[in-house]
């Protein structure tokens, strides 16, 4: 098994409790404009993806062209939603107090949204500068484009990473990327949900509390009287 050098975190649904948030808001602003889905359809279609990927997506499901604002709007309802809402996934601060390898963030959200959810969740210190988004390449998730930029831009070898991942489409990027991948599904929107509404691919390991962790990869944590490597 090769060794892992870098660990890519996902933003929303790993490190941020945040998909159950964004699912509500979303759900209520389609709604003014005669969209009705509920959550479920949102963690079944959307997570994981920009939002023009789930634009499109919308689109073509609802033969329906949002407005040029809807965006913006959307947003907006996010960051007070996220100010009011928003907590870390449970356990994940004792987890990175204990973590001793390199590790960044890449995200499908936007650069100011994922600044905002590090910076709500008190997770900035953790990551610095090294923070990827969508925005940053051509094709998101499920593509591996982002994954790639990632590791070029941490300079390491794509063997050689770890992607922690809530979403399919996350998921498969990491996969087509040449990359281990791990699923977590602690989050709350996989309240609910069993083993054939989750659909992991065979071969991934899924674990849902981070005290799982570092029974998963011992080699990962700061070993007694190190300083770890970040």
């Amino acid at each position: 098994m090769q060794a892992t050098e870098l660990v890519i975190f996902d933003c929303d649904g790993v490190l941020a409790d945040s998909e159950v948030i964004s699912a509500r808001v979303l759900v209520r602003e389609l709604a003014q404009y005669g969209v009705r889905i509920d959550p479920t359809h949102v963690y079944r279609h959307f997570v994981g993806q920009s939002f023009p990927k789930v634009a499109e997506k919308i689109r073509a499901r609802f033969q329906l062209d949002l407005p040029e604002d809807f965006e913006t709007a959307y947003r907006a309802s996010l960051i007070d939603a996220f100010a009011r809402d928003l907590e870390v996934t449970p356990g994940l601060p004792g987890m990175l107090s204990q973590f001793g390898a390199r590790c960044c963030v890449a995200t499908s959200s936007s650069p100011p949204r994922v600044a905002r959810t590090l910076a709500l969740c008190d997770l900035e210190g953790a990551f610095g500068a090294d923070v990827f988004t969508a925005s940053q390449v051509k094709h998101g998730k499920p593509a591996p484009d982002l994954f790639l930029f990632a590791a070029d831009r941490m300079g390491v070898e794509p063997r050689s990473c770890l992607v922690i991942e809530d979403s399919l489409a996350g998921v498969r990027a990491a996969r087509a990327a040449g990359m281990a991948v791990w699923r977590y599904t602690g989050g709350s929107h996989f309240a609910g949900f069993d083993d054939r509404d989750i659909q992991t691919p065979d071969g991934v390991p899924v674990f849902d509390n981070w005290d799982q962790f570092y029974l998963m990869a011992p080699e990962l944590k700061v070993q007694e009287g190190g300083d770890g490597k970040r």
